[in-house]
């Protein structure tokens, strides 16, 4: 053996011996997180999902700059790893090379190694010029990330540099291959002996440069090399997703929710170690540019500092010595800021799955401890006593269709659908007007439906998403009682929130229907011929993607479909639509409490839909309803552009 290879060997040995230990630590970490995570199930399609956004950077090019910069970083460490694969052999075994994959691979090989170190090399430099000159909010002042890219940088330069002395120095076959290090080396010097040692030189910074970032990646933000792939493939496959439910009478449970990040699943802990810091989850949060103290990017980073802070006690299993997870990063403020929105989730290139911690810490806030907003206080007790957050009886429910000819399931057993009306739909003023449209939408199509009436109860969402799952468990499981015992097999909602609820929490505790949104059932009336819109509609409408339609539950073009079949209705686009579309500011229990931190949400959105110029702002949701009609009052704009739902409009188009 040489001297390189015994020089090499210790190196070698001792750099990635020190990063699989931390890497093993990092497990251990994972593994002492008690929350409960779901189930693995759809291998193939895991596999597909893995292999289109890791080495496809599906998600990462969502953003198209920043995107391609990652994405030519990326590809081009996987390409140059074989080159430097290669080095790691040849100094271990003197003379070996990759050579025998054949003439043609080999050229190949070493032409796309070439390409891409310079590719990587202009990808850096745009990086620092991002961080250093544009300086965007969302990326903060990382001086991790500024080490990083130093890194690489010094990667790029050490390969060229190595290639360049190597082809001046040999000669090989190869040599017009490598473009970029072939013209490099015209400015080497002419002696063979002084190009071995500039080879031998850089080939060496090159190798412990990757060795020290083997080192340095477990310790650093760029643990994301390592976990973003399997959280990727552990991610929830569908946007469609329910909270997780608490199983109450097992025994052994003394924990509701997240006191101790300890509290929350390995795949929240893996979530942490996977975040990238780019910040776009923080560029579409809907609190965060309205001034309040939530960041998406930041709780995630957050809880990763409280999990290694408390990383001793862990690893020693005094899990009672680890700090709570409301801390001084990580506060109340922070935690019931959140709408729910969902924006985070979808933005995120990595899939990280923020509102299931939020959800996590809320509930041992309000279950263990009996720690949320005071206004709050009056909503539980209405929806406990009343089966409805609001003050009203639950013996006024059905008092909005009196003198309206609607049958109750007693009345009609056999109704083709179940029209579930929901709390806003039976005690709001402004939203009855929603319901009873779609009602008249129903006849007009001569659908045969049915309301429960005063059997209806409030779905338990807004407890749910507050904290309270026993609550939520309660009105749940009474509604499902209904709902089975009257054999239901389809509901139609206008309520995203009950729809979401309905159809994808249900389940879980034997509540099994067909569930459609409003907006969704009507264009297959539409579809099928029973609704004909005739009458025209001259109005510029634009549209209001609600949350829990569109990001929780892929909705977004039936609501879109409904407005554009109206004659002379004008639809023009909020800027910020779809999956980018700004949050009313209602969800995640928001829509009872009071927003005292920063701008309005509803007003900030508003403000966007005044910028169309629209005349109608339509609407899916009642709580949507309920927010833009509030920011168009405050805007003194109700002579100018009116809040309607797409049923409305609807209804007003058809005789």
């Amino acid at each position: 053996m040489t001297w390189q290879t015994w020089l090499f060997l210790p190196v070698f040995f001792g750099a990635m011996g020190y990063s699989l230990l931390q890497i093993r630590r990092l497990g251990k970490l994972m593994k002492a997180s008690t929350g409960k995570t779901r189930v693995m199930d759809e291998m193939g399609a895991r596999v597909r999902e893995t292999l289109i956004n890791v080495l496809g950077q599906k998600a990462v090019l969502r953003d198209k700059k920043a995107g391609i910069m990652h994405a030519t970083i990326f590809w081009g460490f996987l390409i140059i790893t074989l080159g430097t694969l290669e080095q790691f052999v040849s100094t271990l075994v003197e003379g070996a090379n990759f050579e025998f994959l054949g003439s043609s691979i080999y050229q190949a090989l070493v032409f796309f190694q070439d390409f891409f170190t310079v590719a990587v090399l202009l990808a850096v430099g745009y990086a620092f010029y991002v961080r250093l000159v544009v300086r965007p909010e969302r990326l903060g002042k990382s001086k991790d990330a500024l080490k990083i890219l130093a890194f690489t940088g010094g990667l790029m330069v050490s390969i060229l540099l190595m290639n360049a002395f190597h082809l001046a120095g040999t000669q090989p076959w190869f040599a017009s291959a490598m473009i970029f290090s072939n013209l490099l080396s015209g400015l080497a010097p002419s002696d063979p002996s002084i190009c071995m040692a500039g080879y031998t030189f850089f080939k060496w910074i090159h190798m412990i440069l990757v060795l020290g970032f083997a080192m340095y990646i477990p310790h650093s933000k760029h643990l994301h090399v390592l976990a973003a792939g399997p959280n990727t493939f552990f991610k929830t496959l569908t946007v469609e997703k329910g909270m997780q439910k608490i199983d109450f009478e097992d025994e052994t449970l003394t924990q509701y929710g997240a006191a101790k990040v300890t509290d929350l699943s390995w795949k929240d802990t893996l979530d942490t170690f996977a975040c990238t810091e780019c910040g776009r989850c923080q560029d579409l949060c809907p609190a965060w540019n309205t001034q309040k103290p939530l960041s998406p990017k930041a709780i995630i980073s957050d809880l990763k500092k409280n999990l290694l802070r408390n990383q001793a006690a862990i690893l020693s299993g005094k899990i009672e010595d680890v700090t709570p997870v409301i801390d001084d990063n990580v506060t109340e403020d922070v935690i019931w800021a959140c709408t729910s929105c969902r924006a985070c989730e979808v933005a995120c290139p990595v899939f990280i799955e923020q509102t299931d911690k939020i959800y996590a810490i809320r509930r041992n806030l309000v279950l263990m401890e009996s720690r949320f907003p005071a206004e709050v206080q009056n909503v539980f007790k209405n929806m406990e006593n009343n089966a409805t957050p609001w003050a009203f009886s639950a013996s006024d429910r059905a008092n909005w269709s009196q003198g309206l000819s609607i049958p109750t399931i007693q009345a009609n057993p056999n109704a083709e659908v179940l029209l579930w009306v929901g709390c806003a739909g039976s005690y709001d003023d402004r939203n009855k007007k929603v319901v009873t449209a779609f009602a008249s939408l129903l006849k007009k199509a001569g659908v045969s439906f049915a309301i429960l009436g005063n059997e209806e109860k409030c779905t338990g969402d807004p407890a749910r998403r507050i904290g309270n799952e026993y609550l939520f468990q309660t009105l749940a499981k009474s509604n499902i009682e209904t709902l089975n015992r009257h054999q239901i097999k389809t509901i139609v909602t206008s309520c995203p929130h009950c729809f979401n609820t309905l159809k994808n929490e249900y389940p879980d505790f034997g509540g099994k229907y067909q569930v459609f949104h409003h907006s969704q059932y009507l264009v297959r009336l539409m579809n099928t011929g029973r609704l004909k819109p005739a009458k025209n509609f001259d109005e510029t409408v634009t549209y209001h993607d609600s949350c829990y339609l569109g990001r929780w539950n892929s909705v977004y073009e039936q609501p879109r479909s409904l407005i554009s079949a109206i004659p002379s209705a004008h639809f023009v686009e909020m800027t910020q639509n779809r999956e980018k579309g700004m949050c009313c500011g209602a969800g995640g229990g928001r829509m009872w409490m009071e927003e005292k931190i920063g701008k309005s949400i509803n007003i900030v959105r508003t403000e966007q839909a005044i910028a169309t110029k629209a005349t109608v702002v339509a609407s899916a949701c009642p709580f949507c309803m309920t927010m833009l009609t509030d920011g168009v009052k405050a805007k003194d704009l109700q002579s100018k552009m009116k809040v309607m739902d797409v049923a409305e409009i609807l209804d007003q188009s058809i005789s």
